[in-house]
C-alpha cells in the first residue's frame, strides 16, 4: 500500500506483502474460508514458482503442482489509502506442448467424483485458446459442472461449449461482445446475449455496482450496498467463489448471486489481496438487494 497514487508525482509505500494468487487460487481460498472442500491445479515453475508452493503449503485445502520449465509470473497490486488501485500483470510463461498436456491429463484425471470444475484466469503463450473448451466438453460427458471464468478466445470458445456458468467482469464482456457498455440497459442485455451464446447463466460482475445474473428462469440485478472501498481487485474472484459455495449448499442462482456480491463487497473493504471470511460476508448479505427484471 502507499500514501496516495498522483500522475506524475511520488509516492511512499507504506507497507508491502508478497502472496501467493491468481484467480483459481483465490477462488479456493475463498471456499476454503467459507468452509467449503476445495482443490487446485497449477502449473509452477523456476525461482517464483518454487516461492508460490512453498506459500501453498500452509493455505489450508490440497494443491496439485504440474511442474513447467519457465517461471510462474509476478503480479504487482499497488494500492492507496483511498480504494484508487492499480494492477500490473506480467505475462504468463509460456508453456510447451507437452506440459499443456500434463496439465490437461491431470485435470482429467481428478475429475471423478466432483460436483464443479472452475476453469479460471488467462491462458498463457502456449495454451490453445480451445483448452477450456475441451475441459468443459470433457465435464459433460461426466456430468460436473463447470463455471468459466476467463477473457478473449477462451472465453469466446469456452461459451460456445455450454458451461454451467460464465462469469465475466464488465470489461471482459465489452470484449467478447465487441461493444461498449455504458448503460443498466446494456449490462441487462449483455449478460442475456452471453446466456444465449451458450451458457447455462451468465454472471456480469459491475464491481461497485453489483451483478447482473441471466439465468434459465429470469434475469436479475443485485445490488450491494454503499461501501468505502479499500482494495477492490479480487473482488471478482470472490463473487465467483461464494457463488459456487452457496450453489453447493442450495442450487438457487439469484441467492448463490446474492452470496457472491456480498462477498465481493466484503472483500472490496478490506486491503490488500485480502478475502472476506463468511462471517464478515453474512454482514453484507442482509443488505445486498435482489430484483428480478423478468
Amino acid at each position: 500500500m502507499v500514501d496516495r497514487l498522483a500522475f506524475e508525482d511520488r509516492a511512499y509505500i507504506l507497507s508491502s506483502k508478497e502472496t501467493p494468487g491468481g484467480r483459481g487460487i483465490n477462488a479456493a481460498n475463498v471456499i476454503h474460508s467459507f468452509g467449503g472442500e476445495t482443490k487446485a491445479i497449477v502449473p509452477a515453475g523456476g525461482s517464483s514458482g518454487t516461492r508460490f508452493t512453498e506459500f501453498m503449503k500452509d493455505c489450508g485445502f490440497p494443491v496439485s503442482v504440474v511442474p513447467i520449465r519457465n517461471k510462474v509470473r509476478t503480479n504487482l497490486t499497488i494500492t492507496d489509502k483511498h480504494g484508487l488501485t492499480v494492477k500490473l500483470n506480467e505475462h504468463g510463461p509460456t508453456l510447451e506442448k507437452s506440459e499443456v498436456t500434463k496439465i490437461e491429463k491431470t485435470v482429467r484425471a481428478q475429475m471423478d467424483g466432483i460436483k464443479w470444475l472452475m476453469l479460471c484466469g488467462s491462458l498463457p503463450p502456449g495454451v490453445p485458446s480451445n483448452f477450456y473448451a475441451g475441459l468443459i466438453y470433457e465435464a459433460h460427458k461426466r456430468g460436473v459442472k463447470t463455471l468459466l471464468d476467463t477473457d478473449g478466445d477462451a472465453l469466446l470458445e469456452g461459451v460456445e461449449t455450454k458451461p454451467t456458468v460464465a462469469t465475466p467482469n464488465q470489461q471482459e464482456a465489452e470484449r467478447l461482445l465487441n461493444t461498449a457498455l455504458l448503460t443498466r440497459t446494456h449490462y441487462l442485455a449483455a449478460a442475456e446475449r452471453v446466456r444465449k451464446m451458450g451458457a447455462e447463466a451468465a454472471l456480469l460482475s459491475l464491481g461497485s455496482r453489483g451483478a447482473i445474473g441471466a439465468f434459465p428462469d429470469a434475469t436479475y440485478e443485485v445490488l450491494p450496498p454503499r461501501i468505502e472501498a479499500v482494495s477492490p481487485i479480487g473482488s471478482g474472484d470472490a463473487l465467483a467463489a461464494a457463488f459456487l459455495w452457496a450453489m453447493e449448499r442450495k442450487p438457487d442462482y439469484p441467492d448463490a448471486l446474492r452470496w457472491g456480491v456480498a462477498a465481493g463487497t466484503a472483500s472490496a473493504k478490506l486491503p490488500g489481496m485480502k478475502f472476506a471470511s463468511l462471517e464478515e460476508s453474512r454482514e453484507v448479505y442482509g443488505s445486498v438487494e435482489v430484483r428480478r427484471l423478468g
